[in-house]
Parts: structure tokens; C-alpha cells; sequence
């Protein structure tokens, strides 16, 4: 199963030449960069670790490669991704994120249906990486 989230998602993954356009792009506009990581990748996981710190300012995008290629090297097996963020209305919006870094089996989910009061029934989505320890799941 590929995990499909952010923009390019259902798209196969983007090749270096690609994500350097991309940044490139996001530079263009004036949009603050970071790199995020996470070995859990629920779709309901908003809150990824950060790479180090965001790239305010950088106006090379080699910089930012740099920075994605130490976070590859440091953390193959995890999901990585690139946020772009647009402060120009006064507040961090996030205007482009892309994963540009997946483990090489993502084992999906599942949903556990949950019979509540009446015909009421909940799903929860369960994803199968979390069944291993921390930094063991991939």
C-alpha cells in the first residue's frame, strides 16, 4: 500500500531534478521551508518531527537539498516530506507539502469498526507499523 498524503501523493515519487523544482518554486514565492520526518504515518499524524531548523531566508535551493539528503542519510526507512509556508497574510500557512522519502515496505492500514449506542458505528483507521516498537517499525 503507498501512503498518499500532501500534494504529488498519487503520483509516482518525484526524482531529485523534480523536488529541486519544487523548492525552487517555493523559494520564487518567498515561502519559509522545512523537513519533517515520522516512522508513523497515520493520516491523522500532524505532528511530525522537524529536521533541524526551518529554512527561512534560504534563497539556494541546494541548501535545502543539503539539508534533505543529511535527513535521508540520518533516517532511510522514514517518511520524509517538504512543507513550504507563506507568512505574507501575517500568519504560517502551509501552501505546498510533498513526501519526498517513503521506507521501503509501507504496510498500510486497517479500520476497526466500532459498534456504539443504536445503529451508531464509529471506524478508527489502525495503521500496522505501530504494532513494533519506536524506530523498529520499518
Amino acid at each position: 500500500m503507498r501512503l498518499t498524503q500532501g500534494t504529488f501523493s498519487f503520483l509516482p515519487d518525484l526524482t531529485d531534478e523534480q523536488i529541486i523544482r519544487q523548492i525552487e518554486y517555493a523559494i520564487a514565492h518567498g515561502w519559509a521551508i522545512n523537513i519533517e520526518y515520522t516512522d508513523e504515518a497515520h493520516p491523522r499524524n500532524s505532528y511530525w518531527e522537524l529536521w533541524g531548523l526551518p529554512l527561512f531566508d534560504i534563497k539556494d535551493a541546494a541548501a535545502v537539498k543539503y539539508e534533505l539528503d543529511s535527513c535521508r542519510k540520518s533516517k532511510p526507512d522514514y517518511y520524509i516530506k517538504i512543507n513550504a509556508f507563506d507568512n505574507s497574510r501575517g500568519v504560517e500557512s502551509c501552501c505546498l507539502s510533498f513526501i519526498v522519502n517513503r521506507p521501503s515496505s509501507e504496510p498500510g492500514f486497517r479500520l476497526d469498526r466500532q459498534e456504539a449506542d443504536g445503529r451508531l458505528i464509529r471506524y478508527t483507521v489502525h495503521s500496522y507499523a505501530t504494532e513494533k516498537p519506536e524506530n523498529h517499525r520499518y
